[in-house]
């Protein structure tokens, strides 16, 4: 009975004391709203509650970049669904563009070709005329080794006989050298040797095929020397041949084999052997050129794109370029050192067919070719006594201007192709490049963007949130 009394007693002393506790406390907040005014005016009560703004500040701060960022994230991957098709369409036309620039390259090196066979075959036609006019004239005054002196020649000559006086021969001209790849293609199937050599060629090989070109130069040689009658004689002086009639003389000459229809022409026996030895020679030593001045050019082509990067690019029309200058160093280099050996061919050649040509002293009058040399020795010999060293190169000028005009023509198709080049590729937009990592040797970085502006934007938005968290 004791102890319950106890229990009760000490229960009611801890309810009355809870009571009184709380009384208290409320007494307390009252007390502290009636002193309010004097706590604002205090400054360490200013302090305490802009702290308190500041946290909540970047509380509300974080919370806004979580759900920007959420936003953001959830705007770029409905980006990245809806122009899908858009850049896959962007990429097709890219790939379409590249297969056009394809295309378009091999069409401007064919271009390029054409251009280069023309200008060997057609375009240098009316300065081969004025030399060959200066190499059988054995007594002219005026040796032309420089451009300077033909040019009022030129002047005469088209006065007085037009303009289509330069371009005589050129029928026969082209019908020779198409009647020598004719020779040289049937010996290649009748006898397999073959018509062309590289660096790959056997020695076996090589030996045949030099057996070729010096049958199919043999066998050109009779109809070479009618086409070179029909390049220099005058057109006020003798009849313009037929087209065909190249064949007939050089049939002629070439049956005649050992006496000639005529008083001091040569027999072909006595034209053959230095014709075959000096074309040959002329070959062998235009191939070498040819083939260090490609190899040459192809090793700087190669350096300065390694240079550029190991970017993937097609140098087709570099290389095609590089082989037409390669073949035109190897011309002129070939025709200036065996330009006496050509002067001493012509003028046999020439001998014994009472041809009349243009005289270049002064492009108005003509004049015969009237020699009597007993061979290619007993020429050269005449030639340095009568005329002197510079004889041999008579005529050295028109070969200077034929140079001249076809290195002109070659840089003028080359700037054309340039800017044709320029002017139709087309390159996609930078984003697409860059979102397919197209431009694989230009890239700086490993990570592909769909849109700068996204990628921009999501840099924003953490900067400002790492910014706010300090």
């Amino acid at each position: 009975m004791s102890g319950s009394i106890n229990n009760y007693s000490t229960l009611m002393h801890a309810t009355n004391r809870g009571y009184g506790e709380e009384t208290q406390s409320q007494a307390e907040a009252l007390r502290t709203m009636q002193k309010l005014p004097h706590i604002v005016s205090d400054p360490g009560m200013q302090l305490t509650h802009s702290i308190d703004d500041r946290e909540k500040a970047i509380v509300d701060n974080i919370n806004a970049d979580q759900n920007a960022v959420t936003h953001l994230k959830y705007i770029n991957s409905e980006r990245d669904k809806m122009p899908l098709d858009k850049l896959n369409k962007a990429l097709d036309k890219y790939l379409d563009s590249q297969e056009e620039d394809v295309s378009l390259r091999k069409y401007l090196v064919f271009g390029v070709q054409w251009v280069s066979l023309v200008t060997e075959n057609l375009l240098s036609h009316p300065f081969i005329v004025l030399r060959r006019q200066c190499q059988v004239y054995n007594a002219s005054h005026r040796y032309h080794l420089h451009p300077f002196q033909l040019l009022p020649s030129i002047v005469h000559l088209h006065r007085r006989q037009g303009v289509t006086t330069l371009w005589k021969g050129l029928g026969s001209c082209l019908l020779v050298r198409g009647m020598t790849l004719a020779i040289d293609d049937v010996i290649c199937k009748v006898t397999s040797w073959p018509k062309e050599v590289d660096s790959r060629t056997t020695l076996k090989r090589f030996g045949q095929h030099i057996l070729l070109k010096c049958i199919s130069i043999g066998l050109v040689v009779p109809f070479y020397a009618a086409s070179l009658v029909e390049t220099v004689q005058s057109d006020i002086a003798s009849e313009k041949p037929g087209l065909l009639d190249v064949f007939r003389e050089g049939s002629l000459r070439l049956f005649y084999w050992s006496s000639p229809q005529k008083g001091r022409m040569l027999p072909a026996w006595a034209l053959i052997g230095p014709s075959v030895s000096m074309g040959i020679t002329k070959y062998l030593f235009s191939l070498v050129i040819r083939g260090v001045s490609s190899r040459i050019m192809r090793r700087r082509l190669t350096q300065k794109q390694e240079q550029r990067g190991a970017k993937y690019r097609d140098d087709t029309l570099e290389h095609q370029n590089a082989e037409i200058y390669a073949s035109l160093i190897a011309m002129l280099t070939t025709e200036v050192l065996f330009f006496p050996f050509e002067t001493i061919l012509h003028r046999l050649q020439l001998q014994g067919t009472r041809t009349i040509i243009d005289n270049l002293d002064n492009g108005y009058a003509v004049v015969p070719i009237l020699t009597n040399y007993q061979g290619a020795i007993d020429c050269y010999r005449t030639t340095l006594v009568t005329e002197g060293f510079s004889g041999l190169y008579k005529g050295f000028g028109a070969m200077i201007l034929q140079f001249a005009a076809h290195v002109a023509v070659i840089k003028l198709t080359k700037w054309i192709v340039g800017q044709i080049t320029e002017c139709v590729s087309n390159r996609p937009p930078a984003r697409i490049v860059q979102y397919y990592n197209l431009d694989r040797g230009a890239g700086h970085s490993d990570s592909t963007t769909i849109s700068p502006s996204i990628s921009s934007t999501e840099l924003d938005v953490h900067s400002v949130g790492q910014n706010s968290l300090d």
